[in-house]
C-alpha cells in the first residue's frame, strides 16, 4: 500500500469512519451492462455517524485520473441528487415518451457532464432521497449544519477514494443550493487553510439560478415580468413609485403599493414561474400565487404521487409529468435492491421531500462571495433567462455589488454557430467570475438546454485545465480568458 493509502487509512480510523459503497453494473430498465461506472453508497456524518448520507457517484467517461471531480448539490432543500442525475446532467435518463406507469426504460444522455468530469450526486440534507438518520435528534438539519455535514461527507469520501484527492475539485448546485454551494466551498477553503486532511484541490464553484440575496433575488421578479412583457408599463411604473421599488418585504401599511401589486398579480398569477413560456398545469408546476413571492425556493413535488394523472388532467403537455418516472423507478423494489438501499431505512422515496426538518438559518450569502473574490478561484454563475423564480437580473445585480472589474462586456456566446445566451466576465486579481445566461432555459437550466449547458461546463473545464486530451470545441467564446 502506498504512503498516501496508509495515511488515508489512519485518518479513516480517527474519523470514526462509517461508510459503505458498491459498484453498480446493471440497472432495472436498462438492457445489458452500464456503459459508465456507477457507484452508490452511504457515508456517516454527525458525532456518532447517526446521519447516513446516500450518494451516487459516476466516474468520468473520459479520463477519470485527470478529469475534475464535481460535487453536485441539488436544490430544495430536500430534493434528491437523483433528480439532477436523471433529468439534467447525468449519464442516463428515462424514456418519458413511452412511459405507461410501469417501470420506465432507461436511455443514455449524450450531453452528460460525466463525459468530462467525475460527479458525486448527494442526497442532502438528512431525510432527502435515500439519506436517513438512526436517531430522532439526527433528523433535523439547517443551512450551517448541512454545509458542515457535506464537508465531512466529502472528506470521508475522498479518504475512501484516494485516487481522486489530487483531482481538481468544483462544488456546484442550483436553486436553493445557491446558498449551500458557497458555504460548502468556504468549509473546504478554511479546512485547507487549517491544514485539515485531505487537502482538496478546490478550483471554484458553479451556481445555476441560485438563491443568494433574497431581498435582491425576490425583488427582481416584478422588473423581470415587466421586461418579459407580462405586465404593462403603467402597472410597473405604478408599483415602482408606490412601493418605492421594494416589492419584497414591503410596508404592509402601504395601501397604494398593495393595490398596485394586486393588479400585477392578476397578470402573472397563472404564469409558470419555473419557465414562463411553458404551460401552467395547476398544481403540477410552481405558481406565483401570492405576494409572499416564494419565501423559499420550492421545487416542484408532483413526483411524490405514484398514481398516474388521468388523461383529462393532462389535456396539454406538462413537463412536470416527467417527474413521475423517477418516483415509479426509485420506489421499485428491484431498483432499490440494485442500488443497495438499506432495507427499512425509508418508507417512500420522494424526488423532493417537503416534510424534512430544516432550519433556513442563513439569509444572505453575499459575504461568502465577497471573501472568495479575494482568493484565486474561478466561478461560473449561470441563469436561465426564462426563469421568474430566480430572475437573471437579480443575479446580475448582486454580482455587481461585489465591485469586481469588468474584463469582458456583455456579449453573446455560441454553440454550433447559434446564440446560446449572453455573458459578462469579471475579475479581482486572481479571482475570475463568469456570468452567463442560457437562452430559453428555465429554473433548472440543464433540464431545458442540455446541449448548451454541457458546452458551457466543458469550456469552463477546458479553460482551467492543464493541457490534456480535451477535444477542440467550436465557439470557444464563453470561457476564453
Amino acid at each position: 500500500m502506498s504512503s498516501l493509502g496508509l495515511y488515508a487509512l489512519f485518518l479513516l480510523l480517527l474519523f470514526n469512519y462509517g461508510a459503505s459503497q458498491t459498484i453498480i453494473n446493471t440497472l432495472p430498465g436498462f438492457s445489458g451492462a452500464l456503459p459508465f461506472k456507477l457507484e452508490t453508497g452511504y457515508i456517516g456524518v454527525g458525532e456518532n455517524d447517526e446521519v447516513q448520507l446516500f450518494y451516487y457517484f459516476i466516474e468520468s467517461e473520459n479520463n477519470p485520473n485527470m478529469d475534475p471531480l464535481l460535487l453536485w448539490i441539488t436544490g430544495g432543500p430536500g430534493c434528491s441528487g437523483l433528480s439532477t442525475l436523471v433529468y439534467e446532467l447525468g449519464p442516463f435518463t428515462f424514456d418519458v415518451a413511452h412511459f405507461d406507469g410501469s417501470l420506465p426504460s432507461i436511455l443514455l444522455n449524450p450531453y452528460s457532464w460525466t463525459k468530462v468530469a467525475s460527479i458525486i450526486f448527494i442526497d442532502w440534507p438528512v431525510g432527502t432521497g435515500f439519506s436517513y438518520s438512526n436517531t430522532s435528534q439526527g433528523c433535523s438539519s439547517s443551512d450551517t449544519k448541512s454545509a458542515k455535514d457535506t464537508y465531512t461527507f466529502l472528506r470521508k469520501w475522498l479518504l475512501s477514494h484516494t485516487m481522486f484527492i489530487k483531482n481538481r475539485l468544483y462544488v456546484a448546485g442550483e436553486s436553493y443550493a445557491g446558498k449551500l454551494v458557497p458555504m460548502i466551498s468556504m468549509e473546504i477553503s478554511q479546512g485547507n487553510e487549517a491544514g485539515l486532511k485531505p487537502q482538496m484541490s478546490l478550483q471554484g464553484y458553479i451556481i445555476g439560478n441560485g438563491l443568494t440575496v433574497p431581498n435582491i433575488d425576490y425583488n427582481a421578479r416584478i422588473p423581470y415580468a415587466h421586461r418579459m412583457a407580462l405586465i404593462s408599463d403603467e402597472y410597473f411604473e405604478s408599483a415602482k413609485i408606490s412601493c418605492d421599488g421594494k416589492y419584497y418585504n414591503r410596508d404592509p401599511k402601504n395601501v397604494q403599493c398593495l393595490h398596485a401589486l394586486q393588479l400585477i398579480q392578476k397578470c402573472i398569477n397563472l404564469i409558470n414561474g419555473v419557465q414562463i413560456l411553458e404551460p401552467n398545469c395547476d398544481n403540477m408546476v410552481s405558481k406565483l400565487d401570492d405576494f409572499g413571492w416564494y419565501q423559499t425556493f420550492p421545487e416542484d413535488d408532483s413526483s411524490n404521487h405514484l398514481v398516474l394523472p388521468s388523461s383529462k388532467q393532462y389535456r396539454q403537455w406538462c413537463r412536470s409529468k416527467n417527474f413521475i418516472t423517477s418516483s415509479v423507478w426509485a420506489n421499485d423494489p428491484s431498483v432499490q435492491e440494485a442500488l443497495h438501499i438499506r432495507k427499512g431505512t425509508i418508507t417512500e422515496w420522494k424526488r423532493c421531500n417537503e416534510s424534512i426538518s430544516y432550519e433556513r438559518n442563513v439569509e444572505n450569502v453575499l459575504q461568502y462571495h465577497r471573501i472568495f473574490s479575494k482568493k484565486g478561484y474561478k466561478v461560473l454563475i449561470a441563469s436561465g433567462d426564462h426563469d421568474m423564480i430566480a430572475p437573471y437580473i437579480g443575479t446580475l445585480k448582486w454580482i455587481r455589488i461585489l465591485n469586481l472589474t469588468v474584463i469582458d462586456n456583455w456579449k453573446p456566446w455560441h454553440v454550433n454557430g447559434q446564440v446560446a445566451g449572453y455573458t459578462e466576465k469579471f475579475k479581482n486579481n486572481d479571482f475570475y467570475l463568469t456570468f452567463a445566461t442560457v437562452k430559453g432555459a428555465g429554473h433548472t437550466i440543464s433540464e431545458y438546454k442540455p446541449k448548451e449547458c454541457f458546452a458551457m461546463f466543458d469550456r469552463l473545464l477546458a479553460n482551467t485545465a492543464q493541457p490534456t486530451s480535451h477535444r477542440e470545441l467550436p465557439d470557444q467564446d464563453l470561457m476564453r480568458a
